[in-house]
């Protein structure tokens, strides 16, 4: 029973520890120790598969993780894309354009809360390809900073991939807050058509 518990909790503290590492790595590329960021930053990737993994397989999922998952995961890459800009190794306007759609979907969630139409934000199939594009360019830059590798036009590639896909994504939530507002609009007038005049 205790191991049970033990293990209903480890998913949970995996993401804790994947959540506090981001400091460390936004020190880490301030300080120009790219290999070792690499590293972490790789390890934060695997302990993310690993606890979905647990989550999963022991039934271990809870309505904490599925909070601190997400934000985790979220906190380490634009940290990772904000830092790598400053320090001018991810072009500027991308990591603009990827800041704007996070305030974007966050800003949207927020605001359906007051206005009384919650949104349920369930992750799209480019949303999920944008994430893992993300990922494999921090890595690609870390890997050129701190391993010394050769992309030659990979990079470039690869940035532009990703600002289609972030703004492919952007839009594609967007047009679902509209949707989902609109839907409440429509439900509301046919619920009370007297509020809204003769």
């Amino acid at each position: 029973m205790a191991f049970h518990e033990a293990l209903r909790r480890l998913p949970n503290l995996i993401s804790l520890g994947r959540l506090f590492a981001v400091p460390l790595i936004v020190w880490l590329i301030s300080s120009g120790e790219m290999a070792i960021a690499l590293w972490i930053f790789i390890a934060a990737g695997v302990s993310d598969a690993v606890d979905g993994f647990i989550a999963k397989r022991f039934d271990a999922a809870s309505t904490l993780g599925s909070f601190i998952d997400p934000l985790a995961d979220k906190a380490l890459i634009v940290s990772c894309f904000v830092t790598l800009g400053i320090e001018g190794q991810i072009s500027t306007w991308l990591v603009i354009l990827v800041v704007f759609r996070d305030i974007l979907i966050i800003g949207g969630v927020l605001l359906s809360l007051p206005l009384g139409r919650p949104v349920i934000v369930h992750p799209l199939l480019i949303s999920k390809l944008n994430t893992a594009l993300q990922i494999i360019l921090v890595a690609l830059v870390l890997a050129r900073g701190g391993l010394g590798m050769n992309d030659g036009q990979i990079l470039t590639i690869v940035e532009c991939v990703v600002a289609a896909t972030t703004l492919a994504s952007g839009v594609s939530y967007a047009y679902r807050y509209v949707v989902a507002a609109t839907e409440k609009d429509i439900t509301d007038s046919i619920s009370h058509p007297n509020e809204l005049g003769d």
